[in-house]
């Protein structure tokens, strides 16, 4: 076995432990996380998937800011952050930024491609733009980061069937169910934390 296929596969194993802690709204989601996309920076480059490597750079990064987020407590020692729906305005912000990042990649990646005749620049850009704006409300804690991240598998599976990351292909669709059950898992919590919200509310 080569070595890249050890490191695809302790990427799979990372990737989907990752989105088992996410589903949870447990904090091990992000460094657990970070063996992830470090290796899929690497395997990404190695297969001209320049929009995929951008976006675990861009992972890297937000699961920075996201671990920071999700630590940070009250002077009681309470969470700040909880899950939360995405209002009118967020949906205009996520849809825009997902809007800034297709164009930005889909230029870069089509320069790319005059060097790389394998780069497939609509595709990278789309799978891409979507895991950007999924991530960014990942860290936010937007119950909508889950329709971002069905997006995303569902266009990165036939991106890295046609690379030969067949393994990685199979991943993306275990993380596709485990995304329908997370968006259903956060779905309950939030109603869970509405509905304590509202008990105290009437007991206070």
């Amino acid at each position: 076995m080569t070595t890249d296929k050890v490191l695809e596969y302790i990427g799979i194993i990372a990737g989907v432990t990752s989105v088992w802690f996410s589903r949870k709204e447990h904090i091990l989601v992000y460094p657990v996380g970070l063996v992830n996309t470090i290796i899929y920076i690497y395997l990404s480059l190695k297969g001209s998937l320049f929009g995929e490597a951008c976006v675990n750079l861009y992972y890297t990064i937000m699961s920075i800011y996201g671990w920071y987020l999700w630590r940070k407590k009250d002077q009681q020692h309470h969470v700040i952050l909880h899950i939360a729906r995405s209002g009118k305005k967020d949906w205009i912000n996520q849809i825009l930024f997902f809007l800034v990042c297709y164009a930005a990649l889909f230029s870069g990646i089509s320069f790319l491609a005059n060097y790389f005749s394998d780069a497939i620049p609509w595709a990278d850009a789309f799978a891409s733009a979507s895991a950007f704006t999924g991530m960014w409300l990942m860290a936010r804690k937007k119950l909508e980061n889950w329709y971002w991240w069905i997006v995303t598998n569902l266009a990165s599976i036939p991106l890295y069937y046609v690379k030969g990351y067949r393994e990685t292909a199979g991943y993306f669709i275990i993380l596709l169910i485990m995304a329908c059950f997370g968006l259903a898992e956060w779905n309950r919590r939030l109603k869970e934390n509405s509905g304590k919200q509202a008990f105290n509310s009437t007991t206070a």
